[in-house]
């Protein structure tokens, strides 16, 4: 991490972020987190979300939870308006039943392509997977309220649940199930100093289905959705949304030989109607990948 991002989120680890006029009123985001605030997978929908905020020209504070919270727990306590309003998360059509969507692809569909980590003695489990049927005999882990659950088992694959994201790792590497499927905007960071010595990024499967990572407000909160839509499609049109993707993403598209692998095609059918697949500014175009 070089030294401007590691004050960036020293400082948004300690302080609320203040962007407000002297006088003015600010709207006020406490964003839910899954995450310890020390956590670096935080800097990027946090530098996304100011950008959109400092865009829509609306003054503004945000800060985190006040302790981690897991989807589900962080979707009911936005719903009833209990100390959160925002969140990121995969949509989907039980997630956009609940929330209200800002149809703006945080991570221009990356986060629906992903990786499997393994436990090293098996790292060369999936070299022979070329088509659905072949993964089919392997279990995969999933958080126990991720909408990732319903995909991979709609494409006829095997999931066990866990209740948290720490207890998956644990539970792969005591050998509970065979894969942990990764998005390719998590896994590089997840192996990181050390802490799971066990396990490793497989280097031959890719699985893709259509997703998006959007932010998510309380339906009614018209406020924090006009000023996130206003200053996100703002962001897109002077190009300083692209310019913050490939700033935190384009050495790991990269490294992950996204092109060189087996590519298998899962359908979402948690995917809603209303997802902009027609506008490709919003989507990551694989051809282009690693270039």
């Amino acid at each position: 991490m070089n030294l401007r991002l590691l004050i960036f989120h020293t400082l948004m680890a300690c302080l609320p972020w203040l962007a407000a006029p002297v006088g003015a009123e600010p709207l006020v985001i406490t964003y839910a987190r899954d995450l310890p605030t020390s956590d670096g997978r935080l800097q990027y929908p946090l530098r996304m979300l100011g950008l959109a905020m400092q865009k829509s020209g609306v003054p503004y504070q945000i800060h985190p939870s006040e302790r981690p919270l897991p989807q589900g727990a962080a979707v009911s306590r936005i719903m009833n308006g209990k100390g959160v309003n925002l969140m990121w998360s995969m949509t989907s059509l039980e997630r956009e039943a609940q929330l209200h969507p800002i149809r703006i692809p945080l991570d221009k569909g990356l986060f629906g392509y992903r990786i499997a980590l393994l436990r090293a003695q098996h790292k060369d489990m999936l070299a022979g997977v070329k088509q659905l049927e072949d993964l089919a005999p392997y279990t995969a882990g999933q958080g126990h309220d991720w909408p990732d659950v319903a995909i991979l088992q709609s494409n006829g694959l095997q999931v066990l649940t866990g209740n948290t994201r720490e207890a998956l790792f644990s539970m792969l590497e005591g050998g509970r199930f065979d894969y942990f499927p990764r998005s390719v905007l998590e896994i590089s960071k997840e192996l990181e100093g050390g802490s799971h010595p066990q396990l490793v990024v497989d280097e031959h499967l890719l699985l893709y289905y259509p997703a998006a990572i959007y932010f998510f407000v309380r339906k009614g909160d018209t406020a924090l959705a006009r000023a996130l839509e206003s200053g996100l499609q703002k962001a897109l049109a002077d190009g300083s949304f692209d310019a913050l993707f490939y700033e935190y993403f384009a050495d790991t598209i990269k490294h992950t030989r996204l092109k060189d692998r087996t590519l298998l095609k899962l359908n979402n059918p948690a995917l809603p109607p209303a997802t902009p697949l027609a506008d490709k500014r919003l989507w990551l175009n694989l051809k282009d990948a690693g270039k």
